[in-house]
């Protein structure tokens, strides 16, 4: 799988591969497609893929039920990254202060008796 690319494309991408090859005699079994398909995702989908392992029969597992499920972990990954940058938006704004919230955290640093020298210095 590419970069900053979607499952649809990157299924799409295989499948004009598969039927070139088969257009030069050279077939596939679904099985052995579902998993060259699962080898080639990256790490961030390992979680997925294990499942996908542990739970299926990859030999009776439909290349539509894959890309189905592939398809619904990416929505999936693409919500939960825009919560977390939401959050990280959240964040960076609280941190923020006016320059007056400044003055103010300042003098209570300030011990009192500096307060009053200088309050009444010349």
């Amino acid at each position: 799988m590419k970069d900053n690319e979607t499952i649809v494309e990157m299924i799409t991408r295989f499948i004009d591969i598969f039927n070139g090859l088969e257009a030069l005699g050279k077939t596939y079994k679904e099985s052995k497609k579902v998993m060259k398909i699962l080898r080639s995702l990256p790490s961030k989908w390992h979680t997925k893929v294990t499942v996908i392992q542990e739970v299926k029969d990859l030999t009776e597992l439909p290349l539509e039920e894959l890309i189905g499920s592939l398809m619904t972990y990416e929505i999936n990954l693409a919500k939960k990254q825009q919560e977390g940058e939401d959050k990280k938006k959240k964040i960076i704004a609280l941190k923020g202060t006016t320059k007056k919230e400044e003055e103010v955290e300042e003098e209570k640093q300030i011990p009192h008796h500096k307060k009053f020298q200088q309050n009444h210095e010349g």
